[in-house]
C-alpha cells in the first residue's frame, strides 16, 4: 500500500467525522452495545415488567380479602305472624374469612417466584439480542465506511491516469478511443461505491434503531475477528434462550404444586352480631367450614396429571432448544472458519498479486510495452479487490461478533 493510503487508513476515523453531516453521532463499538442496553424500548417493556412481577408477588401469598355479610333473619312469610318482624326475626352483621391451606398459599408463592425469574430471564434475553443486533449493525456501519474510502482512493488513482492518457494519446503511443476507458473504469468503482453507500445507510438505520441515535457514525476499534471455540461451546446451556426456556419449566412446577394444593382442605370462620326484639336478646354466632376434596379422581387428580405433562412439554422443549443452539453454534461456527479463510487467502495471496500486476503494467505501459487498456485494468482490478477483501474482512468480523455476543457475552 502506498504511504498516502498508508495515513488515509490511519486517519480514517477523522476523516469521516470531519466530512459527516453535524448531526452525525460517533459511536464506538462497546459504547453502542451499552446504548443498546439502556435506549432499545424493548429492554424496558421487560425491565417494567419484572418490577410489576415483583410487586403482584407481595400480595402472592396472602390471605383472600374478608367478606362483609348483612340482612335479616327468620323473617316469617307464612302463617299467623306473616312479615312480623318482632317474633324471632332479627337483623344481622356479620363477617366471613377464608382461609386457604399453607401448602395452597405456598404454592402461589411459588408461582409468583417463578414468574418473577421467567421475567428475568425475558429481561436478559431482550438485552442479549439488543447486544446482538447493535453489534452486527455497528460492524456492517464501520465496514461500509471503510469501503467507501477505498472505493474514493481507487476513483482518485484512476482518474490521476487522464494526464498520462492524454500524453500517450498526443505521442501516438495510444489511440484516442483507449482514453475513454478511464471513464468505464471509474462508473465500475462508482457502481461499486452507490452499493456501498446503501449498505451504509441501511446499517445506520439498523443502528439508529437500538441505540435510538440519528445517523449514527461508527468510530475506535473494530473488535477482533478472532476467538476461542472451546470457550464459546462451553457456555452454551447458560446461553438466555435456554435460561428462558429453563424459567418455563420452573414456572410449569409452581402450576402443578398448587394443582397438587387443592386435594387439601380449605378452611373458613365467619362471625356474625344478630339483633333482635328486646324481650329476645341479640345473638352472637361464630362458625367455622372446612372444604371437603371428596372427588379428587374426577376433579384434582385430573388438573394434577394435565400440569405434570406441561411440565414435561416445558423440559422437552428446554433440551430442542439446546439441540437447536449446538447445532446452530456448529453452523455458525463453520461459517466464521470458511470466512476466516477465504479473508486471508484474498489478502494474504491474492492482494500481493494484484498489486504486483498493476505495479508492472503500470511500469511496462511507461516502457512502451503494455497498452493503456491492460495498465487501467490491472488498476481497476486491484480496487475492486481491496473492496472485495473489505467484504470479505467485514462477514468474518461479523461472524466472530455474532459468535461472541450469541454465545458468551451474557448479560442477565
Amino acid at each position: 500500500m502506498k504511504p498516502m493510503k498508508r495515513v488515509l487508513r490511519a486517519a480514517l476515523p477523522v476523516l469521516l467525522a470531519a466530512g459527516s453531516p453535524a448531526y452525525a453521532q460517533p459511536v464506538g463499538y462497546e459504547e453502542a452495545l451499552r446504548a443498546a442496553v439502556a435506549e432499545q424500548p424493548q429492554v424496558r417493556a421487560r425491565e417494567l415488567q419484572l418490577d410489576a412481577r415483583r410487586e403482584a408477588a407481595d400480595a402472592a401469598d396472602e390471605l383472600p380479602d374478608p367478606t362483609l355479610r348483612a340482612g335479616v333473619r327468620n323473617l316469617p312469610v307464612t302463617g299467623p305472624e306473616f312479615l312480623d318482624p318482632t317474633m324471632m326475626t332479627m337483623l344481622e352483621v356479620g363477617v366471613e374469612q377464608n382461609i386457604p391451606h399453607p401448602a395452597e398459599r405456598r404454592a402461589r408463592a411459588g408461582i409468583a417466584s417463578a414468574d418473577i425469574d421467567f421475567a428475568h430471564a425475558q429481561l436478559a434475553h431482550a438485552r442479549h439480542m439488543a447486544r446482538l443486533g447493535a453489534g452486527q449493525a455497528w460492524v456492517g456501519l464501520a465496514y461500509a465506511q471503510r469501503a467507501l474510502v477505498v472505493a474514493d482512493e481507487a476513483m482518485a488513482e484512476i482518474a490521476g491516469l487522464v494526464p498520462v492518457a492524454r500524453s500517450a494519446v498526443a505521442s501516438g503511443s495510444a489511440r484516442p478511443g483507449e482514453s475513454l476507458e478511464i471513464r468505464r473504469a471509474v462508473l465500475d468503482v462508482e457502481d461499486a461505491k452507490t452499493a456501498i453507500e446503501a449498505e451504509r445507510e441501511a446499517a445506520q438505520a439498523r443502528l439508529a434503531r437500538y441505540i435510538g441515535a440519528g445517523d449514527p457514525l461508527a468510530t475506535g476499534d473494530i473488535p477482533s475477528a478472532d476467538l476461542d471455540p472451546q470457550q464459546l461451546r462451553a457456555t452454551l446451556e447458560r446461553n438466555p434462550e435456554i435460561v428462558l426456556a429453563a424459567a418455563q419449566v420452573l414456572q410449569a412446577q409452581a402450576e402443578t404444586e398448587l394443582a397438587r394444593s387443592e386435594k387439601r382442605p380449605d378452611f373458613g370462620v365467619s362471625a356474625s352480631y344478630g339483633v333482635r326484639e328486646r324481650q329476645f336478646g341479640d345473638v352472637f354466632t361464630v362458625m367455622g367450614s372446612i372444604t371437603l376434596p371428596l372427588f379428587g379422581k374426577h376433579r384434582q387428580e385430573p388438573l394434577i396429571a394435565a400440569a405434570e405433562a406441561d411440565v414435561r412439554a416445558a423440559r422437552e422443549t428446554r433440551e430442542d432448544r439446546l439441540r437447536e443452539l449446538e447445532a446452530q453454534f456448529e453452523a455458525d461456527l463453520a461459517a466464521w472458519r470458511s470466512a476466516h479463510r477465504q479473508w486471508q487467502r484474498a489478502r494474504d495471496e491474492l492482494l500481493p498479486l494484484a498489486r504486483e500486476r498493476a505495479d508492472l503494467e503500470m511500469a511496462s505501459f511507461a516502457a512502451g510495452r503494455a497498452e493503456l487498456l491492460d495498465a487501467i485494468d490491472a488498476i481497476k482490478a486491484l480496487a475492486l479487490l481491496e473492496i472485495e477483501i473489505l467484504e470479505r474482512e467485514q462477514a468474518t468480523v461479523e461472524a466472530a461478533v455474532k459468535l461472541r455476543l450469541t454465545y458468551t457475552e451474557h448479560f442477565l
